[in-house]
């Protein structure tokens, strides 16, 4: 007994650790939303192109666009021109649109359009980067300020990320007169970066310039410059204004190195603006899609991958143990009797098409009828199966008849009365016919209304939206219900209607 009570133990111990572990998986690894009516960003950037065609030279336009390798997934992508032909290479890294045109005149303007979202599954692509650099070639006074800058950038820092923090604070100080030769009056951003990477290349420390673009509805902007090294395992990110490291997460990897946004050949005065606008969808829509534009997959293994129709028969499948636990803690802890576990969980089912408050009124209709018929056949002493067979047709008229009446009188309602399944009802009536004759009339009535209760509450509970969201997302919480239900199949404790019926001995005790 000790043996088999340890082996029930861990059996429960290792199904709840499961369910709870693959839960957790999917809500804190993968990120799938936990309630239904969860919504998550949606954003539509717009990049405008506007230049000047010559009128005698072809046109090729050159733009980076995103590479999408790091947080974010690709949802749309579009690039709109009247009469130009388009193509996208890589080429270092780097994703770059090539509009050309044999003959073009006057203002032109291109959109490329991007809509995309958060990436949904934690596997995220890592882009390895260079450890080491050679230094950039340089004499005379730069060379001797670029050095006097890096003696106390190395005294002051211990690994390669405070190495490139303290280097960038040092060049922002415009007070050093290492720092005013080497910027040559001119302390834009860029040139700032410029002289970081060139005191860096000196102590072989790899840095690269990558460009952002801020993710802010319904503000115009610029692409934003930032520092980024790699350090053997990630890649760290600076702000070379400040020396701020990691890239915040509203920023967005445009493209990567020192060339411009866009080139032009065949055409001048090239402005590229981006407008950008922010939308929510329901997250485990947005989910879906993100799988669909993804090699991840990680829904494809969900029920979310079955056809539409299948997942909505599991929708009600995966919500029938929840029902089945119900009457289990009304039978076992609360002590209310009902026909059996299974009869009230499929009359319960049945209340979905019905409606609670019809479904009652029709369940009694039928139920009482059918204890009619079955009280008439025992006085012909037939036996059960024939008695049985008669009892079905019977309810089968019954419910055509009910069907037609309700369809007659205008109630549409009553055509759901179908959907009550027959055969439970009939031994619905077979057995409460039974329970009548062996243990009197109040004894079945106290039956009947328990498991009229008891569906009724199961209906309540497997229809409730957030509920049935949850078990169909994350199946595996059926594990810890499974680990509950073992746990009370060896409860052999009092049952709260039990406190009532032993009343009487406790005040016999005082």
């Amino acid at each position: 007994m000790r043996s088999l009570n340890l082996h029930l133990k861990m059996l429960i111990a290792i199904l709840v650790v499961l369910g709870i572990s693959v839960t957790a998986y999917q809500i804190f690894v993968l990120g799938i939303p936990v309630t239904e009516d969860a919504t998550d960003d949606l954003w539509n950037i717009d990049a405008k192109v506007e230049f000047v065609a010559s009128a005698k030279d072809p046109v090729k336009i050159q733009m980076f666009v995103p590479p999408l390798s790091r947080d974010f997934v690709s949802l749309n992508e579009s690039f709109i021109s009247n009469n130009y032909g388009v193509a996208v290479n890589r080429v270092d890294g780097n994703r770059k649109v090539t509009w050309s045109a044999r003959r073009a005149k006057g203002n032109q303007t291109l959109y490329y359009r991007l809509v995309l979202t958060k990436r949904y599954s934690g596997e995220k692509s890592k882009v390895k980067g260079p450890t080491f650099r050679d230094s950039i070639a340089v004499e005379g006074p730069e060379k001797i300020a670029a050095e006097a800058l890096l003696a106390p950038i190395r005294q002051h820092s211990a690994d390669v990320e405070t190495f490139i923090g303290e280097a960038i604070k040092r060049v922002n100080n415009l007070s050093d007169d290492n720092v005013k030769l080497l910027l040559a009056g001119d302390p834009s951003t860029a040139n700032k970066a410029k002289i970081v990477e060139l005191v860096l290349s000196i102590a072989h420390v790899p840095v690269e310039k990558v460009h952002t673009i801020r993710l802010v509805a319904d503000q115009p902007q610029l692409p934003e410059l930032w520092l980024r090294s790699f350090n053997g395992t990630d890649w760290l990110y600076f702000n070379p204004e400040t020396g701020e490291q990691g890239l915040p997460t509203d920023r967005l990897l445009w493209w990567t190195g020192d060339e411009n946004l866009i080139t032009v050949d065949g055409g001048k005065k090239a402005n590229v603006t981006f407008s950008l606008n922010n939308s929510e969808m329901n997250a485990i829509r947005l989910a879906k899609l993100t799988d669909e534009n993804t090699d991840a997959n990680f829904l494809e293994y969900s029920l979310y991958g079955l056809p539409l129709q299948t997942q909505q028969t599991f929708m009600i499948m995966v919500m029938i143990p929840i029902g089945v636990l119900v009457i289990l803690i009304l039978r076992n802890l609360i002590g209310i009797q009902t026909l059996g576990t299974f009869t009230p969980v499929l009359i319960a089912l049945a209340f979905r098409e019905t409606g609670l408050g019809f479904g009652i009124v029709l369940f009694t209709i039928i139920t009482a009828l059918g204890l009619s018929l079955r009280s008439y056949l025992e006085h012909l002493k037939l036996q059960m199966l024939p008695r049985l067979s008669v009892v079905l047709t019977f309810v089968v008229v019954l419910i055509a008849a009910i069907s037609l009446f309700s369809h007659k009188l205008g109630l549409e309602r009553g055509l759901s009365v179908a959907l009550f399944p027959m055969v439970i009802l009939t031994m619905t009536i077979e057995r409460l016919s039974i329970t009548w004759e062996e243990r009197g009339s109040g004894h079945a009535m106290k039956v009947a209304i328990g498991t009229l209760f008891a569906a009724s509450l199961a209906h309540l509970i497997m229809t409730v939206p957030e509920l049935v969201y949850f078990v169909f997302t994350f199946p595996a919480i059926l594990l810890i219900l499974v680990g509950f239900m073992l746990a009370m199949g060896r409860y052999r404790g009092y049952r709260l209607t039990e406190l009532v019926r032993f009343k009487a001995f406790l005040k016999a005790d005082v």
